[in-house]
């Protein structure tokens, strides 16, 4: 199996949406029971949805 690494520079980007980070965020909770924990990919979908938006984020 050949291996492709693109830099960040060649690479597609698409700016992650709310409805796509729902989407991650939804499909994960169902495999978690209910759980998404923090530092995990749908995590980091729905911040960066957050950021995509203008959404503040929020202080703990």
């Amino acid at each position: 199996m050949e291996r492709v690494l693109m830099s960040k520079s060649s690479a597609k980007s698409t700016p992650m949406t709310g409805q796509g980070a729902a989407r991650i965020q939804s499909a994960a909770a169902k495999v978690n029971g209910g759980q998404v924990k923090a530092g995990t990919f749908a995590a980091r979908a729905q911040r960066a949805a957050a950021t995509n938006q203008g959404t503040p984020k929020s202080s703990k």
